[in-house]
């Protein structure tokens, strides 16, 4: 036992040997208190102020850039593309992201300036008001103040998708081909009338064995199985008698040049009587119904109004 306690001593002793301290970590600093000025007037477009805490050879980078030989924004353009933000967005917001705070850091080492390393996590919301695409991303940021609190560098890391949708939504774009006859089209209209004839094997066969079934009125992050979904639908024709579905317009076929999707859009209304008081239900239903290469349905959505069966 002695020789064991000795043992953890010593290694005790090596791991503390092997620590050393190379600064300071603040959560309450000067340099903490300029970032939130530096903050509030990149929300409220205040480039003048902006520019005033800036130093003349400020530079900001792009954490997340591929460009190894990256050269950094210089401070006036950085200054335009800062009032973008404001001008260019409605609702535009930066916060502390949520359960984080910003830390200062004073290294001691290869410091002769004196200078402050500031980082921050941080939210930023907005809506852009041309494209009305959402601007909500977590931003981590580093920030280096120099010894009379100016900063000097800073480098941003942040989620560059929500760009990409902007700028493809600057214009208009085709995304495939709309079909109102298609062989698709016909296999949905198959699949419910089939229902509304009460062949459930036949209205089954027409979705893939690993298709899956979702309905708006539950969990839409727990779809059902094919077997699961023709039991629900068992139980529908035993509690209620179809005099007719009826189709409402037309369905749409949508084949995306995105992703390869393939989508029928369908609406209809269900002509029912419940069995249990012979009351007559009129039920409205969207049923949007996608497809694989084979023509077999692989994930089926309905909407409907589940409180009409129930009154």
């Amino acid at each position: 036992m002695k020789k064991t306690i000795v043992i953890l001593v010593m290694m005790t002793s090596l791991i503390t040997l092997a620590q050393k301290k190379n600064g300071t970590v603040y959560s309450e600093h000067p340099s903490i208190d300029v970032l939130a000025t530096f903050t509030e007037a990149f929300a409220s477009g205040d480039t003048v102020k902006l520019a005033s805490l800036l130093t003349d050879d400020f530079k900001s980078y792009n954490g997340v850039s591929t460009d190894s030989n990256i050269k950094g924004t210089e401070k006036a353009r950085y200054l335009k593309s800062a009032y973008r933000w404001y001008d260019e967005l409605d609702y535009f917001s930066i916060s502390d992201f949520p359960g984080a705070y910003p830390d200062a850091i004073e290294y001691k080492k290869d410091n002769e300036n004196g200078e402050i390393w500031v980082q921050t996590w941080e939210l930023i919301k907005g809506v852009h008001k041309k494209t009305g695409v959402k601007f909500t991303s977590p931003v981590h940021g580093l920030y280096l103040l120099t010894k009379d609190l100016k900063i000097k560098t800073e480098i941003i890391y942040m989620n560059e998708g929500i760009f990409e949708e902007m700028y493809k939504s600057l214009s208009d774009r085709t995304n495939g081909t709309i079909y109102n006859h298609h062989d698709n089209i016909n296999t949905v209209r198959k699949a419910v009338y089939a229902f509304e004839n009460g062949d459930l094997d036949k209205a089954i066969d027409y979705y893939s064995e690993d298709a899956r079934f979702y309905n708006i009125n539950d969990d839409l992050n727990a779809p059902i199985t094919r077997d699961a979904v023709k039991a629900v639908r068992q139980e529908f024709l035993d509690n209620f008698e179809i005099k007719s579905i009826d189709m409402i317009g037309y369905p749409d076929y949508l084949e995306y040049e995105m992703d390869n999707g393939r989508s029928v859009l369908s609406w209809w209304n269900f002509h029912l009587i419940r069995k249990s008081d012979k009351k007559e239900i009129e039920l409205a239903m969207h049923i949007n119904d996608d497809f694989d290469e084979e023509g077999k349905i692989i994930s089926e959505i309905i909407y409907f109004n589940r409180t009409l069966l129930e009154k």
